[in-house]
């Protein structure tokens, strides 16, 4: 039995529609009767989202996780916080600190488990084992980028149902873990989609340009500032159309694919991060 905590659309559609009385457990059925979605998708995992309800408060509620302030949505009828679930988290309970001017108390969830695929690869050494140089430039890209990561604007939109940033087959997935001549490296923290060098890139929110450059893994790359510390990241990009301040509409164009950076061929590296965490995108697009 579903048991997780209302979404905000959910409540406010009950109580518009004189349901207010519903228990806690028949609200999840309220919603599907309802036929809402909401994005992203509730999934308790690392790498995940979770959409915790925070009641009814007269004004927007702060929510910290890990010390880092998370995306609340809603309004006084309901309030949700959208918490990123970093892909180190450890399976079981985990909190965070909830402010809506009444004092500070403690609201928890459960993270359960998740096996992502694991790829085995042989490669080149020198692709694996950094030049001292390339090193040192990639530890000075990482302190620059972390800077970017840490961004928390005023929200650009309530809409978080995101387009998908270019038309072609999926051909790495969030979270695969790759082993390179026996060595184990980070998860993939984005979605690669196939396309062919020159495919225009579009926004798949509302945005504001808020980096560009030219790194040694990651080729030509943009992020994008979607607010409340929701942001996304583009990556191997053969043009950069856009400049640093643009602000993006949904939809609109403003790179192309390629495959600069430490590639083997042309594809989109898209990225989606969540208060400093790097989630699953798919869990903003429609199946």
């Amino acid at each position: 039995m579903n048991t997780s905590p209302p979404n905000a659309l959910t409540r406010r559609l009950a109580l518009q529609a004189g349901l207010c009385t519903l228990p806690l457990a028949a609200w999840p059925l309220a919603a599907q009767a309802a036929g809402s979605e909401v994005w992203p998708q509730d999934a308790r995992v690392p790498g995940g989202v979770a959409r915790l309800s925070l009641g009814p408060a007269a004004r927007r509620p702060k929510v910290l996780s890990g010390g880092l302030p998370v995306r609340v949505m809603g309004d006084m009828i309901e309030w949700t916080a959208i918490v990123g679930i970093a892909l180190s988290a450890a399976p079981g309970l985990h909190r965070v600190q909830v402010d809506a001017g009444e004092g500070q108390r403690s609201l928890e969830y459960t993270v359960r488990d998740k096996r992502y695929q694991q790829q085995q690869l042989k490669v080149s050494p020198k692709t694996v084992d950094l030049a001292p140089e390339d090193l040192a430039r990639h530890e000075r890209e990482r302190a620059h980028q972390q800077q970017v990561m840490a961004l928390f604007t005023a929200p650009r939109s309530e809409e978080l149902r995101m387009r998908v940033p270019v038309p072609g087959r999926r051909s790495s997935s969030f979270g695969l873990r790759r082993v390179f001549n026996g060595q184990p490296r980070n998860p993939h923290s984005g979605m690669d989609i196939a396309a062919a060098t020159g495919t225009p890139v579009v926004a798949p929110l509302p945005g504001k340009v808020v980096d560009v450059g030219d790194y040694f893994f990651n080729g030509g790359t943009v992020w994008l500032d979607h607010g409340a510390g929701l942001l996304s990241m583009y990556c191997h990009l053969s043009r950069i159309d856009a400049k640093l301040g643009d602000v993006l509409a949904t939809g609109q164009a403003f790179a192309a694919v390629g495959a600069t950076g430490r590639v083997t061929g042309p594809h989109l590296h898209w990225g989606v991060m969540l208060n400093q965490t790097m989630v699953d995108p798919a869990l903003f697009v429609p199946a």
